[in-house]
C-alpha cells in the first residue's frame, strides 16, 4: 500500500538534519530514534510518540534524527556515527532492509541494542521488529468498522490496489474470514475491484461500482489512494449517507471525507503510539529487563504487553480509528 506522506514544516526540522555530537547525563539511557527521512509528517508524530514515552520513564535521552532523503546511505552513516558514541539503542525505520544489515550487526557487537519498527530491517541486522499492526488485526478491523457503520447489513464492495499487492490480498482474506462470523451475516459482499492504487482508475472502479450494484451500502479500501478515490466518487455522485466508505488513510487526506459524512470511520496505524511503543521497547532491552526473544512479552507502558513472535516480531495493536471525534487533530499531523 503505498502512502504519500504530508510533509510538515522542513525549515522547523532542518536544524537537525545532521546528527551532532550531543552532551548525555552520564546516569541516561541514550536512544537514538532513526527515521527514513526528517521533515516527514508521520515520522514527527513518531517523535511526539517517542518522547512521550522518554519523559514517563524519566531516565532517557532520546536522539532524534535521520537523512534528509530517505536513502540507505544516508540511515548507514548515521548508524555508524551512533555505534562511535556508544549509545544505549538505535530504534529504526529502514529505508531498506538488506543494505543496513552490516552496520546495524556492527552496532549490536558493540553491545547496542538495535530493534526496528514499521520498516524493518532483515532479522540477522536487528534484536526483533516492531509491525504497526498485523493481517489478521489490519482484515478485520475494517470490516469491524463497515458493519458498526451500517449496523451489521447491506451489500458491500472492496476497492483495492492491484491485483498481486501481497498485502492486499492478505487483507482482503482476512476481511473474508472476519465476514464469515456469525454477527456479520447480514452483510454481503458483492464485488472486489482493483484501482491499481492511481487515484484516477480508483475513482473510475468505484463509479463503475456504484452503477453496477445500486443496493451498496459500503465500500472497503485497504489502500491510502483507493479510500481516498471512493469518498471521493460517492461524495460526487451525491450518495453520501447512502454509501459510506471506510478502510486505510491518512487524517489529512480524509478529513474532508469525514467531516461531510461521507466517511464515517477509517483507520491507520497511530504514528504516536508507534514513537511511544518503540521507545519503551528500547529502553526495557538496554536494560536487560526483556530479551525480545520470540515468546517473550514486553511491558510497553500504556501500550500494555507486546509479544514477541515468529522471526521476532511483534504486533503493536489494532490500528487506530479515525472519526470526527480526532480527525481535527490527527489531520494537522500526518
Amino acid at each position: 500500500m503505498r502512502f504519500s506522506r504530508r510533509t510538515v514544516t522542513a525549515a522547523l526540522l532542518a536544524s537537525v538534519a545532521m546528527l551532532t555530537q550531543p552532551v548525555y547525563a552520564a546516569d541516561k539511557l541514550r536512544i537514538a530514534l532513526v527515521v527514513k527521512s526528517l521533515g516527514n509528517g508521520f515520522f514527527d508524530a513518531v517523535h511526539d510518540g517517542g518522547q512521550e514515552a522518554a519523559n514517563q520513564l524519566g531516565n532517557v535521552e532520546l536522539i532524534y534524527t535521520g537523512p534528509t532523503a530517505p536513502t540507505a546511505e544516508g540511515q548507514i552513516e548515521i548508524i555508524n556515527s551512533l555505534t562511535a558514541q556508544k549509545v544505549n539503542a538505535i530504534v529504526i525505520s529502514a529505508n531498506d532492509p538488506n543494505a543496513l544489515v552490516p552496520a546495524t550487526k556492527k552496532a549490536m557487537e558493540r553491545g547496542i541494542k538495535v530493534i526496528s519498527f514499521d520498516s524493518g530491517v532483515a532479522p540477522e541486522g536487528r534484536i526483533m521488529h516492531l509491525n504497526p499492526s498485523n493481517n489478521a488485526l489490519i482484515g478485520a478491523k475494517q470490516v469491524q468498522m463497515m458493519s458498526k457503520t451500517l449496523h451489521g447489513e447491506g451489500e458491500i464492495a472492496i476497492v483495492s490496489a492491484t491485483a498481486q499487492a501481497t498485502n492486499q490480498n492478505i487483507w482482503i482474506e482476512e476481511m473474508k474470514k472476519e465476514l464469515a462470523k456469525p454477527e456479520y451475516a447480514k452483510l454481503k459482499l458483492v464485488a472486489t475491484v482493483y484501482g491499481d492504487d492511481q487515484a484516477d482508475k480508483s475513482y473510475r472502479e468505484t463509479q463503475g461500482l456504484l452503477k453496477a450494484h445500486p443496493d451498496l451500502k459500503g465500500i472497503i479500501a485497504p489502500t491510502s489512494v483507493g479510500i481516498v478515490a471512493a469518498a471521493k466518487a460517492v461524495t460526487d455522485a451525491g450518495l453520501i449517507g447512502k454509501v459510506y466508505v471506510t478502510g486505510l488513510g491518512l487524517p489529512s487526506e480524509m478529513k474532508g471525507y469525514v467531516d461531510n459524512g461521507a466517511t464515517d470511520t477509517f483507520a491507520i496505524w497511530n504514528p504516536i503510539d508507534l514513537g511511544y511503543t518503540s521507545v519503551m521497547i528500547a529502553a526495557q532491552l538496554a536494560e536487560g529487563k526483556a530479551t525480545g526473544k520470540e515468546g517473550t512479552e514486553i511491558d510497553a507502558g500504556r501500550m500494555g504487553k507486546i509479544k514477541i513472535g515468529e522471526h521476532n516480531d511483534a504486533a503493536m495493536s489494532d490500528p487506530y480509528t479515525f472519526d470526527k471525534s480526532n480527525i481535527e487533530k490527527f489531520a494537522k499531523i500526518f
